[in-house]
């Protein structure tokens, strides 16, 4: 997996399949908002950023409360879905 962490658009595309795969399988909108909310506090606390974007994203994250963090994982879903 780290090395689908160190291109940013490998992973929105990545991000992206396991989305659609997620909506084929029946989950809604809120259910995999969740899991990539569940995700992105994965990463924070065990995946050391490798390059400036992964780290600004970090960043955001660490300053954002969990309504804040769930939005930005609302929207990472989203990005993903346009890349899918």
């Amino acid at each position: 997996m780290s090395s689908v962490l160190k291109n940013f658009d490998s992973w929105k595309k990545f991000l992206g399949e396991r989305v659609v795969q997620a909506e084929k399988a029946g989950m809604d909108e809120n259910t995999i908002s969740q899991l990539a909310y569940e995700i992105g506090d994965f990463l924070d606390e065990k995946v050391d950023p490798g390059n400036h974007s992964n780290r600004a994203l970090k960043e955001i994250w660490d300053v954002g409360n969990e309504e804040e963090r769930r939005t930005i994982a609302k929207l990472m879903v989203k990005l993903a879905k346009n890349n899918a």
